[in-house]
């Protein structure tokens, strides 16, 4: 790996320098008299934590700032050269990003990979991707992030009796990735790292309350509360996918019957575009059939957006079926803001309204007077930013 001084960093080594490390990220180069004030600390306080900082070799301080009247003050900035590696583990593909000290994604890579494959193979993949983009964008890795698509232990570092990851229970990812990078990893549930993304550099951007709902081949639901990430005791809130909707419904990945994810998931929406092809329903998703001889949930977009009636239908029950659980959720936690992405969510406007509908219909008007539900403005970037900043707040923790 071509990231120089891999490893060799130190992290904040008191409260204060974790805060003004977290302020420069969040917030970029500030001048000292700025930072004194927001951080509440003397001068002299706080020229000696900078000082230990210049050491680490985290900050950089140069350029005037702009005149307040009197001695123009320095530019504070976290160093240039400091590097992230961010990494976002779908069921079906891989994205790895290297970003700097604020989380904005310098370089990035993505190829097709099947979670099912194994942790080996998967993470071999995200060690050489890593590879590539910090080759692209070189400079000093101190930390990384990664996110996958199955219940994690956050605090362990590894994933636990995920659904549609076999081999990968309490394989230690963590420890593995860490042990490669020479660096702090975080570890934690893909939606997880997406609701964070969002909140930092997307869409709800400061909000402290929002649920990030992510549709692609599974289904979860990030939960923000407090500006905090809330994992439950186990790291399984926000387990949507696997809410029962009918005793009698179709088979599920984690062994159950009717879970939301059976209904609408892209494996779903891929078995229900297929059935409709096949029957004849469909002539527009049978054309696409028989041209590519498979069918996805992007299909099934295309077709409902050029007027298909059955293609349309899918996403409309789709739509309504997630809308409800959404409902219950908006009921319970009352947030800011609802964010839908995923690869599912390309299917746009048409399942956003019916997912508002469903809401605003079901949840109390108090809950939903002033509830805007909107789609990921990050897309594809959400899992990495999120995985960056996530690994950004560890190493800028105190050690």
């Amino acid at each position: 790996m071509s990231a120089q001084g891999a490893g060799q960093q130190q992290g904040a080594r008191s409260r204060q320098q974790s805060r003004l490390l977290a302020l420069l990220r969040d917030e970029g180069p500030m001048s000292r008299v700025a930072l004194g004030e927001r951080l509440d600390l003397p001068r002299a306080k706080l020229a000696g934590e900078l000082a230990r900082l210049v050491d680490t070799g985290l900050v950089e301080i140069g350029g005037p700032a702009a005149s307040r009247g009197g001695r123009r003050s320095t530019l504070v900035h976290l160093c240039d050269d400091l590097r992230f590696v961010a990494a976002d583990v779908g069921a079906t593909s891989v994205n790895v990003a290297v970003t700097d000290g604020r989380c904005e994604v310098l370089a990035s890579e993505s190829e097709e990979c099947e979670v099912r494959l194994g942790p080996t193979p998967v993470l071999g993949l995200v060690v050489d991707l890593a590879a590539r983009v910090l080759d692209k964008v070189p400079g000093r890795l101190v930390g990384a992030g990664i996110g996958l698509p199955g219940p994690v232990s956050f605090r362990d570092g590894m994933p636990v009796a995920p659904p549609i990851m076999p081999g990968w229970d309490r394989y230690p990812v963590r420890d593995e990735l860490a042990g490669k990078w020479g660096c702090p990893v975080t570890v934690d549930n893909d939606v997880n790292v997406m609701a964070l993304g969002e909140r930092h550099a997307g869409v709800a951007r400061s909000l402290d309350d929002l649920i990030f709902v992510k549709v692609g081949t599974g289904i979860g639901c990030g939960i923000v509360l407090g500006g905090k990430v809330y994992r439950g005791v186990a790291g399984t809130a926000g387990d949507i996918g696997h809410i029962r909707l009918d005793d009698y419904g179709p088979a599920c990945a984690c062994g159950e019957v009717g879970c939301l994810e059976a209904y609408f998931g892209g494996g779903a929406l891929a078995r229900d575009a297929l059935t409709l092809a096949r029957s004849g329903r469909s002539a527009m998703l049978a054309e696409a059939l028989e041209q590519r001889g498979k069918l996805t949930a992007q299909d099934v977009g295309e077709a409902a957006v050029a007027g298909d009636f059955a293609a349309a239908n899918l996403v409309r029950e789709g739509g309504r079926r997630l809308g409800h659980v959404v409902a219950s959720l908006v009921s319970f936690l009352n947030p800011g803001m609802v964010v839908i992405g995923g690869g599912v969510s390309r299917l746009g406007h048409p399942l956003l309204a019916e997912v508002r509908s469903s809401v605003y219909r079901r949840s109390l008007p108090l809950a939903t007077g002033n509830l805007p539900i909107v789609l990921s403005e990050l897309g594809e970037l959400a899992g990495v930013t999120g995985a960056a900043w996530s690994a950004t707040d560890r190493a800028f923790s105190v050690s």
